[in-house]
């Protein structure tokens, strides 16, 4: 046989293992074990004709140039997106090995072989060739469908890296949002600090003319040490929220960064529509890298079915031999070899069934794990609708309750400054006040933090 008849056969061969058969088990994707509604609690306000989260690029989403340049640098440096871009990379390669597998490996090789013979000289043979190497024709679909699961493999680790983006993008926004309200708490603490200071001033006046009793200086000094105690509490977590933030954007933070805006000027989309349930399938990335996964598995049963009958494999080479290795390529006579091999399973102590077996409880724990998705990110996306449906009158009402507070505190200093007031109710008017810009300052943050979070478990964040 010629090496072009040799060839033509080997493509010939290869066309019929395309068109064998396939074992791989019709794929149905499981009903979402979620109900078709959000809560009533949960229920969006907003315009259905808006734009979803998905469709909105996080450089629109967010307004703050400040916190707009810490998510370039991020998604330029975080370690946590660089391995999951390194993993695609990697599971491309292996998806390649797959492929490579459904076609023949051709080698180009000289060998030479010398020895004596039963009448005593010494021979030479001299050969070379292209050979083909126990190559698989595919006849019931094993190495097509490893070649699928590889295929899915890959496109799970692309969702993966989504889904890594997205979580990189809206913690370094908490984090950031974090810090402003850091600032905002070691802004009021230190004014407090200021405050209650001059008070046990006043105060420890009036108790060395024996106005006010030991009860009233003591409370005052108490006071004023709760306010130290909290100033140096504001200032641990600002510099903890400040590293947190430095291992996300994965460098230390610039000196020249833009000037940010404060919490209650971010200008985040407040009407995102959350859609049915439904359609967590399509917008979230870590969903479909579930069920990308479940293909895979999907995919191995098939393989595990195939295993059960004949694998076929071929091995020939093609040349010209000769005894001298002078005239290898100038008088070599040609030839070649064809070996093909059927290998059928008859006993394998119940290893293909043990394999297939394997394969099935794995596309199960798949189905499983898609399922745990879907539910997850229902349970985040009601989480995030009952925030945005209570946060705004918790708000509203913590704002109405700091303005009360404020004029009470007004009021009743100015009653003690000519005597219609003890130094206790004025310290008590000052510690009311104090918790209640603490938590102010943290409904204020919370709020736009859940929108953020919105954003996030809506599938928004990576395009």
């Amino acid at each position: 046989m010629t090496p072009s008849r040799f060839f033509r056969l080997a493509t010939v061969s290869a066309a019929a293992s395309l068109a064998g058969c396939s074992f791989i088990p019709t794929y149905e994707r499981p009903t979402a074990p979620v109900a078709d509604h959000y809560s009533t609690l949960a229920g969006t306000t907003a315009d259905s004709s808006g734009r979803i989260a998905a469709e909105i690029a996080w450089q629109d989403f967010f307004q703050d140039a400040r916190l707009k340049r810490l998510i370039e640098l991020s998604l330029q440096n975080n370690r946590d997106l660089r391995v999951a871009v390194l993993s695609i990379e990697q599971t491309r390669a292996q998806l390649r090995l797959r492929q490579a597998d459904q076609l023949p490996t051709v080698n180009a090789g000289i060998t030479g072989t010398r020895g004596p013979v039963a009448s005593g000289a010494i021979t030479s043979t001299y050969s070379a060739g292209l050979s083909v190497t126990s190559y698989e024709l595919d006849f019931f679909g094993r190495v097509r469908a490893l070649s699928e699961a590889a295929q899915a493999q890959l496109l799970g680790t692309e969702e993966a890296r989504r889904t890594v983006q997205i979580s990189l993008i809206a913690s370094v926004a908490n984090t950031y949002l974090t810090m402003l309200a850091d600032d905002e708490l070691l802004r009021v603490t230190r004014e407090t600090v200021t405050t209650r200071q001059e008070s046990l001033r006043l105060t420890q006046l009036k108790f060395d003319n024996e106005v006010v009793s030991q009860l009233d200086l003591s409370l005052a000094q108490s006071l004023l040490e709760g306010a130290k105690a909290s100033t140096a509490q504001a200032q641990r977590q600002r510099a903890q929220d400040e590293n947190a933030l430095v291992l996300l954007v994965g460098q230390s933070l610039p000196g020249d960064l833009p000037a940010g805006l404060p919490v209650t000027a971010q200008g985040l989309v407040p009407d995102l529509p959350a859609g049915v349930p439904s359609d967590l399938l399509t917008r979230r990335p870590d969903v479909r890298q579930a069920e990308q996964q479940l293909l895979a598995n999907n995919a191995n049963i098939g393989a595990a079915r195939a295993a059960f009958f004949p694998r076929i494999t071929l091995t020939g080479s093609a040349g010209v031999v000769s005894s001298d290795l002078d005239k290898l390529f100038s008088d070599g006579t040609s030839a070649w070899t064809f070996a093909p091999q059927l290998l059928l399973p008859i006993f394998d102590a119940g290893r293909n069934q043990a394999n297939l077996e394997s394969a099935k409880v794995a596309r199960d724990i798949a189905v499983a794990q898609y399922e745990k998705a879907i539910q997850t990110g229902f349970r985040e996306v009601s989480d995030a609708l009952a925030g945005r449906a209570t946060l705004t009158e918790q708000l509203r009402a913590q704002n109405a309750q700091l303005a009360a507070e404020q004029t009470r505190m007004r009021l009743t200093d100015l009653r003690f400054k000519n005597g219609a007031a003890s130094a206790f109710e004025v310290l008590d008017a000052q510690r009311s006040l104090f918790g209640v810009q603490q938590a102010a300052v943290q409904v204020q943050v919370q709020q736009v933090q859940n929108l953020v979070t919105l954003y996030k478990v809506l599938g928004g964040g990576w395009d």
